[in-house]
């Protein structure tokens, strides 16, 4: 397989690195080696010098003081699912995050408590047994720290904001080795970089979240026959259906899964993924104008536990994978369509996630995450689950569909930009001199690069 290119770094001394922490050092050869290095991009095959699994914020802070010290890079390995493979370098030190996974839900207070290697569908499930909810992605795996630190859409986007609307502080360990508290009074400008400008600034290892009373929910998967007008009549609708129903829409050729009949594998169709935040009764009267756009090929939304919504899926582990991603506020339904018809790659999709509501109410400038004005966001992807990909083949026909469905060249979110999309994408002009500011101060050596990377401010 070919694979994405990623800078090298210097390598680290070793000896002394098995010295300072107390957590697992790995290098090639070792067991769990080759596990932490295989994120979900699988068009990557990187190799970093040393794998770190930390044990505590003092090995972090260990590992970057070498990592500065010496010259090396490092990768911060949350969940995995970034789809630039940012999780993974060549030559880097790999901070393999999933050592710290604990998380902790006071009910009383309504606060969540999550180590930097948690993932959404552990917090979430937590969470849930209690009535609580803070919103993340749709994915159990992913994990929350790197979620959040881009901003963080999920399936509570439009009735309580981004995840980043909910973050209440965090502890970071800063290249300089630093263990720091920071929130909205303790060091405001790192924690405003911290909500949306992406893992630049220091390495997250506790995050604390406001949690949100959620009782069951009306959720689940539609399945509609796809062509342009049932999209656009999905995407009118989802952006402006009521704040409680947040709604994904996914245009794929329909897997062999045995919820939609064998007859139609293979067929266009659009899955709506959604959750409504309320009792079945209302869920299904928010649902209606969905429903009536075609008769469903399967239907799979009841009343259920938010809970469930994150249970594991029975997708690959792995895929080699290309993504372009833009906000919008208009869908140009049959480019869209079009692109899914008629792309050569193994797998394609095009998913549209309609936004509004809480995240649209919080002022621009408040978080780095900045483009809360957007009626949607639109994502191509192109994917391959085979054991040789061509990569470049996967590359060409995302950057295709993205030109010809109008979105080439706007802003996108961060945590779903492929590899090619400039960091200039992911933030306006001002809010990206104020994160160049930041990460001056934070990391003026850019030990944290293996990123959509905002380069050091100049003093």
């Amino acid at each position: 397989m070919s694979g994405l290119t990623h800078a090298t770094s210097p390598p680290i001394d070793l000896r002394r690195l098995r010295d300072d922490v107390r957590g697992a050092v790995l290098t090639p050869g070792d067991a769990g080696y080759d596990e932490a290095r295989a994120v979900f991009n699988a068009a990557v095959d990187r190799r970093p010098a040393v794998v770190v699994r930390p044990a505590g914020a003092a090995d972090v802070a260990a590992v970057l003081t070498h990592a500065r010290e010496q010259g090396a890079g490092v990768a911060i390995r949350s969940g995995g699912h970034s789809f630039a493979a940012h999780g993974v370098a060549d030559g880097a030190v790999l901070l393999d995050m999933r050592s710290m996974g604990a998380v902790e839900i006071d009910p009383d207070a309504r606060v969540g408590r999550a180590q930097g290697g948690a993932t959404a569908g552990d917090y979430t499930a937590a969470a849930d047994a209690h009535g609580l909810a803070t919103g993340f992605s749709d994915h159990p795996g992913v994990g929350i720290a790197g979620l959040t630190v881009g901003g963080g859409i999920g399936y509570l986007v439009r009735e309580h904001g981004l995840t980043v609307d909910s973050l209440l502080g965090a502890e970071v360990v800063t290249p300089d080795g630093e263990i720091r508290a920071v929130d909205a009074e303790r060091e405001p400008d790192l924690f405003w970089a911290l909500r949306g400008g992406g893992g630049n600034f220091g390495v997250v290892t506790e995050l604390r979240f406001r949690l949100h009373p959620i009782g069951s929910v009306y959720g689940g998967f539609l399945v509609l026959p796809l062509d342009a007008e049932i999209l656009a009549g999905f995407a009118e609708y989802a952006a402006a259906a009521p704040e409680a129903l947040s709604m994904i829409g996914r245009a794929v050729p329909a897997p062999p899964v045995p919820f939609i009949p064998a007859q139609h594998h293979g067929e266009l169709v659009l899955i709506v993924a959604l959750v409504y935040d309320g009792d079945a009764e209302a869920g299904r009267e928010a649902l209606a104008p969905v429903r009536a756009l075609a008769e469903p090929i399967a239907d799979l939304v009841r009343e259920t536990t938010y809970a469930s919504m994150f249970a594991e899926e029975g997708g690959p582990e792995r895929a080699a994978v290309a993504m372009r991603t833009a906000f919008a506020d208009t869908i140009d339904a049959e480019a869209i369509v079009e692109g899914v018809r008629t792309a050569t790659t193994p797998f394609k999709a095009a998913e549209i996630r309609a936004l509004g509501g809480a995240m649209a109410r919080v002022p621009a400038d408040t978080t780095a995450f900045a483009f809360r004005d957007s009626r949607y966001m639109v994502s191509l992807g192109a994917m391959s689950f085979g054991p040789e990909s061509d990569v470049e083949a996967l590359e060409a026909s995302a950057t295709e569909r993205a030109a010809a469905a109008g979105l080439d060249g706007r802003p996108g979110y961060v945590n779903y930009m492929g590899a090619p999309q400039p960091v200039e994408a992911a933030y306006p002009p001002a809010t990206l001199a104020r994160l160049a500011e930041v990460k001056r101060r934070y990391d003026p050596d850019n030990v944290l690069r293996f990123n959509h990377n905002v380069a050091p401010g100049a003093a």
